[in-house]
């Protein structure tokens, strides 16, 4: 079925307030009805959404992560939602904020599958006795943000994570020679044995931030199967240092774009997160 190339605009009811944002759609399967408000009726092709895959699922990763790092790109449209919101470059920055930060949640979600310590137990339920598992409070959990884009990546880890301990990282990167610096670095000296650790940067353009960073953590008594890397958009050049260095760590990410300039920022990718998250 044919359909008319117009402009829609959207409110995601955030902010009753918001200004709506121009979106011009292409092919969807979705139902735009909650999301979308437009004159023109508009009908789109029904077409299954292909969703990026990852390297390989969890079964099949068991037998070699301890020789390659994997990169998931979870295939969940609520995660191609938010990454869409985040592309948009009239996301005003509440929107833009709150935006990287379900993102975040649920990519949290992902990477703690199978990953967080439980315990097993019986209780009593109102009905009988009731066997169950919880998550294993006494085993330490970090979350990482490095600062400040990576402030609003994490901001619901919490939700996800209640237990969780935060330590703030701040890497900044020189505009001339892309080269990280550490400003702020509030790590412990030793994390204690069998911590498992999210390290949160939205943005793995070039890989020299999130290098630094991991690198940092081995140093402090880490292996690369206790870390795994949150991030709202990746770059081949950032992906292919971490899988250099760092054999069997984990990165989860919204998107894979093919591009980093010579600026060092991500093609297409959603521009400076950091500014776009605080406005500054």
């Amino acid at each position: 079925m044919a359909w008319c190339r117009s402009t829609i605009h959207f409110n995601l009811n955030l902010f009753p307030d918001a200004p709506l944002i121009p979106y011009t759609p292409s092919h969807f399967s979705l139902s735009l009805t909650p999301l979308f408000k437009t004159k023109n009726k508009i009908s789109f092709p029904r077409r299954n959404i292909v969703a990026v895959s990852t390297h390989m699922t969890m079964e099949e990763e068991k037998p070699i992560s301890d020789k390659r790092m994997l990169v998931y790109v979870p295939p969940h449209p609520l995660i191609k939602h938010w990454v869409s919101v985040l592309r948009n470059e009239e996301t005003p920055s509440p929107i833009f904020r709150n935006a990287m930060a379900e993102l975040g949640r649920l990519l949290i979600y992902e990477a703690s599958r199978d990953w967080l310590p439980t315990i097993s137990g019986e209780i009593q339920s109102p009905m009988g006795v009731a066997s169950v598992e919880f998550i294993d409070p006494r085993e330490p959990v970090a979350v990482i943000p490095i600062l400040r884009a990576g402030l609003a990546l994490a901001e619901h880890a919490s939700s996800i994570l209640p237990a969780t301990k935060t330590y703030h990282l701040g890497i900044s990167r020189n505009e001339e020679t892309l080269q990280p610096t550490t400003y702020l670095n509030k790590l412990p000296e030793k994390f204690a044995e069998g911590s498992k650790v999210f390290v949160v940067d939205p943005m793995l353009a070039t890989g020299g931030t999130i290098v630094a960073a991991v690198t940092l953590l081995k140093e402090r008594g880490l292996d690369n199967k206790q870390i795994k890397v949150i991030s709202a958009c990746a770059a081949p050049p950032a992906l292919q240092k971490l899988s250099e260095q760092f054999p069997g760590l984990h990165v989860y990410t919204g998107i894979i774009d093919p591009v980093v300039n010579e600026k060092g920022f991500i093609i297409p990718g959603l521009g400076d997160a950091g500014d776009r998250s605080f406005g500054t």
